[in-house]
């Protein structure tokens, strides 16, 4: 089984994670503390390094009180 990779998909989710988190003024320590991830891995997921877990995404939506879906309207 091969592992699947989307690094465009990655980055578009990433610059759209940035984009509403600056809209909602928050900073990605913030968003680390308020969600129990480290600044390293909400720093990962905006540049689109890591492809991250949907239980993540729920976490960091819920932090930035959004539903999930918004998250992927890019």
């Amino acid at each position: 089984m091969n592992y699947i990779r989307h690094e465009e998909f990655l980055k578009a989710f990433g610059n759209n994670l940035k984009k509403i988190r600056l809209t909602k003024g928050f900073s990605q320590d913030e968003i680390a503390f308020n969600s129990e991830l480290s600044t390293n891995q909400i720093g990962r997921i905006e540049r689109g390094e890591i492809n991250t877990s949907l239980s993540t995404i729920y976490e960091i939506a819920k932090t930035l009180n959004l539903n999930v879906k918004e998250l992927f309207d890019f």
